[in-house]
């Protein structure tokens, strides 16, 4: 059998767009789920009527608003976690939100996205939401996945590339197009980190900026360190010198420790 390739089953992928709004919501009501999944209001319900049929997700009593059930947890049983990267990276951004007030985050790819792995929104009040393990973002509309697409593998982004291509979406048509010209990631590489201004896709779109350094176990790039700031705060350029050298610092103390544990393995 051959399986054809370019031809995305656009049901499933929005009903995967669903229940990942759902479970970055935590508690969310259908208007949300429409609005955060970028499907459209009466596809969106079908596709919640289907998800509490099969038991994923619930409606909280009394309450117009849906969150996901334990039994999402099945669909990760086979995944491999970074649990690792966690360990080594949280008491240094611990450290470092303290230093800079501001939220720390940890990434890595998951697909076409990238992955909260670990955070200190709740370490700090300078933040609108807490993003939990679990939360991701489009690769190319964030800082952290334009600081990991820069130094991945050639091999790596031509798969990202690839699977791209089969997705329809606005955020994947614009990675394609940022990813169809080397000139963006090779200002990142020169430079050693990625910004994202007035970030559109999180839990407050337009409200929050981004700096991003990458994250290298040994050779190979595991993930980001991130430094999240209110957009009305402070300019790009301001944020830049007052975070960079503590942002490169404590990437390169995480990549030695990731580094060390890769060399004894």
């Amino acid at each position: 059998m051959t399986i054809e390739k370019g031809v995305p089953i656009r049901a499933i992928t929005r009903g995967l767009s669903v229940l990942q709004a759902i479970n970055r919501g935590g508690s969310i009501t259908m208007m949300e789920i429409a609005r955060s999944s970028r499907v459209p209001y009466p596809t969106a319900c079908r596709i919640v009527q289907t998800l509490l049929h099969e038991g994923m997700i619930e409606r909280e009593p009394a309450r117009k608003r849906y969150r996901a059930t334990a039994l999402v947890q099945s669909l990760a049983s086979g995944y491999q976690d970074e649990s690792q990267l966690v360990a080594i990276a949280s008491p240094h951004i611990n450290a470092l939100c303290d230093k800079l007030l501001w939220p720390i985050s940890i990434t890595s790819r998951v697909g076409a996205h990238m992955m909260v792995r670990d955070s200190t929104h709740t370490r700090t009040s300078l933040t609108l939401n807490n993003y939990y393990p679990g939360f991701t973002l489009p690769i190319m509309e964030c800082s952290s996945g334009k600081a990991y697409m820069a130094f991945c593998s050639d091999e790596e982004r031509d798969h990202l590339l690839e699977g791209l291509r089969t997705i329809e979406g606005a955020a994947e048509r614009m990675a394609m197009l940022l990813l169809s010209n080397d000139s963006l990631l090779r200002d990142v590489r020169r430079n050693g980190y990625a910004t994202a201004s007035r970030n559109a896709y999180t839990a407050n779109p337009g409200k929050t900026s981004s700096i991003s350094v990458p994250l290298f176990r040994g050779e190979t790039v595991a993930g980001a360190i991130v430094v999240i700031f209110f957009a009305v705060a402070m300019p790009m350029e301001q944020a830049i010198a007052q975070f960079l050298a503590p942002l490169k610092a404590t990437a390169e103390a995480i990549s030695a420790e990731l580094g060390a544990i890769a060399e004894a393995t």
